[in-house]
């Protein structure tokens, strides 16, 4: 397969013709994209070749996202950006597989649901997987706390299935990690954006590995409910992780972690990471430093006192932990969300005293940590 065009398809299909149009209207209407960028970067969402994609993910209100999209050798990937404090629904019902993958976001409330599964009010989703099986509905909603990034890439169900796996049936999951998967969907992601001919035989070899990933994190998800006996029971986990949101701000000791439920502290070490996949050290250092970002998209908050709130005695504590989790400085942070949330709205002069206080801050605490 040749990579797809830029001009308009001319294949005299009304309806391809139609379905371009409508997936290039983002582009067109987008005053942040200039028209220079609708070239190799951003081709259409739909190409006469991909019949397949005859829908992605429907946005509502589609102006307060930032969206482009590519297609090569049959897959189509596309990235949205949407800026904290905005309300955002999104749908999708189509022939192709879903994988999404939420680099960034965390929700004051919203709600994800799947056909096949339970709807979910998870509010931290950073990092976390979605697959969505041909033919499935999808449906979320987000107010976001702070700025949310996607990828959702369209994987086509004949091109992804191979002879050797005719007769596995992909089932939906919502919000789960696996890290594995997620570094080949991204490598893939960005062999597509890149767009390179000669990557054709790479391309195939990253498909099928994508292809065998999906399943294989089936059914390992499929043996972790198998087995989820081995793990902490539900009244466990929610004794822990209530005990662990209440004291985010404070030294929280394995003994008491495991006393709760019940355990000594080998088994409860154990039986946390079979729940959760991560130990129990680092499942906190987690939610404060998600914790963090929350209370950073607040330009009034100053370093000095998010330290201090969740536990850190020392603003260099609390930077070198941050930066460990996140790859920024709280400062780094801080300033790209500033500049991608826009201009600041007119702020009281008090308001505005607290964030030059802020800005100080900032600069006199983290000048020798970068």
């Amino acid at each position: 397969m040749t990579p797809p065009s830029t001009h308009t398809p001319q294949v005299g299909s009304e309806r391809a013709r139609t379905l371009w149009h409508a997936a290039n209207q983002d582009f067109l209407h987008e005053g942040d994209f200039e028209q220079l960028e609708l070239r190799s970067d951003f081709v259409p969402a739909v190409s006469a070749g991909c019949e397949v994609f005859g829908a992605t993910v429907q946005i509502s209100p589609i102006e307060l996202v930032k969206r482009h999209s590519k297609e090569q050798y049959g897959l189509l990937t596309e990235s949205i950006y949407a800026p904290a404090r905005s309300r955002i629904e999104i749908s999708y019902d189509a022939a192709a597989h879903l994988l999404v993958l939420y680099e960034d976001g965390v929700r004051r409330e919203g709600e994800t649901s799947i056909d096949g599964l339970p709807p979910s009010r998870l509010r931290n989703f950073a990092n976390k997987l979605t697959f969505v099986p041909a033919g499935h509905s999808y449906r979320e909603w987000h107010e976001t706390s702070t700025p949310l990034r996607v990828t959702y890439l369209y994987l086509d169900p004949a091109k992804l299935q191979k002879p050797a796996d005719a007769g596995t049936a992909y089932a939906p999951r919502a919000f789960f990690e696996d890290p594995i998967l997620w570094a080949t969907a991204t490598k893939l992601k960005n062999l597509i954006e890149r767009n390179q001919p000669e990557s054709k035989v790479y391309f195939d070899a990253l498909a099928s590995v994508l292809a065998h990933e999906l399943s294989r994190s089936g059914r390992e998800l499929a043996r972790t409910f198998a087995a989820s006996r081995g793990g902490l029971a539900s009244w466990q986990k929610r004794a822990v992780i209530g005990y662990i949101e209440e004291h985010l701000d404070e030294r929280v000791s394995l003994v008491t972690l495991a006393r709760l439920a019940r355990l000594s502290q080998h088994h409860f070490c154990r039986t946390f990471k079979q729940s959760f996949g991560i130990p129990p050290q680092g499942y906190l250092l987690q939610r404060r430093m998600e914790q963090a970002k929350v209370l950073l998209s607040d330009r009034t908050n100053s370093i000095t006192n998010i330290a201090l709130t969740l536990g850190y005695a020392f603003n260099s504590s609390f930077t070198l932990a941050f930066r460990k989790i996140t790859g920024q400085t709280p400062r780094e942070f801080r300033r790209n969300v500033i500049s991608e949330a826009g201009p600041p709205q007119r702020r009281s002069k008090q308001q505005q005293a607290r964030w030059r206080q802020a800005e100080e801050d900032s600069s006199m605490t983290e000048g020798g940590l970068k």
